[in-house]
């Protein structure tokens, strides 16, 4: 159960997202409306929903946004329709990069993205082109230092699929996505919190890219996630500083 450590790169991503956070609300507000339309307004019988809201709690969103946009994706208010689309391609030393969209125009946003992947080196692939190096899993990850021991009882006990210790002692809790909700609230009641819980696209393996590459593959990624329509983005990179 060893593993690399994720937590210089986790890091380095959240300090990325906090500078970007004018845009948090925006994202989570559309992944609320899907979220709220695919599987209804009641959160105790919507588990994307139950998550969208956390996100909105997390980004100190008013309980009367989330509740008004959950109304205008049920149908009780007038609302936008909002569309799920997925790429993938190929970004810096051939690393694989998924790129999460959600649009009220399709035409729009594939032409940005395609445009973002040209011009920063990438390139748009076709549908399933990279996605299987990626698994689909809850991920939770705890700071170095805390009890191995622990997490590692607490976890698997919930029904988590792995619990990997990184170099440098973070602690990265795998989970199927239909289990993530459990194991992260007992992960909670044990006294255990995640710097990092989300149920993502994570990587079976790793480019390392150091130097220009890596300077290059960040250009991209940001362009790509500075994008209206993108919710998430995915890689595989390993980018040094």
């Amino acid at each position: 159960m060893a593993g690399h450590s994720k937590w210089a790169n986790i890091q380095h991503r959240k300090g990325r997202q906090d500078e970007k956070r004018g845009k948090i609300w925006t994202r989570v507000i559309r992944e609320i409306m899907v979220a709220a339309r695919q599987g209804g307004g009641d959160l105790s019988a919507n588990p994307r929903l139950r998550l969208a809201v956390e996100k909105a709690k997390a980004a100190n969103m008013p309980a009367d946004t989330v509740k008004r946009n959950i109304d205008k994706a049920t149908g009780a208010l007038e609302g936008v329709h909002y569309e799920e689309i997925r790429y993938e391609g190929y970004g810096i030393g051939g690393a694989a990069v998924i790129v999460d969209t959600m649009t009220d125009n399709k035409v729009r946003t594939v032409a940005e993205v395609r445009h973002v992947f040209s011009k920063y080196g990438g390139n748009l692939g076709t549908e399933g082109s990279v996605a299987f190096q990626f698994k689909h899993c809850g991920q939770l990850l705890l700071a170095p230092g805390t009890d191995e021991d622990k997490v590692m009882e607490v976890a698997l006990e919930a029904g988590a699929d792995d619990v990997v210790t990184g170099e440098d002692g973070s602690i990265e809790v795998l989970t199927a996505p239909a289990a993530f909700e459990a194991v992260k609230d007992a992960l909670e009641a044990a006294g255990l919190k995640p710097e990092l819980a989300e149920v993502t696209m994570r990587p079976e393996n790793t480019v390392a890219l150091a130097g220009d590459e890596a300077a290059r593959m960040q250009k991209l990624l940001d362009m790509i996630e500075d994008l209206d329509d993108v919710q998430d983005v995915f890689h595989n990179a390993e980018i040094s500083e």
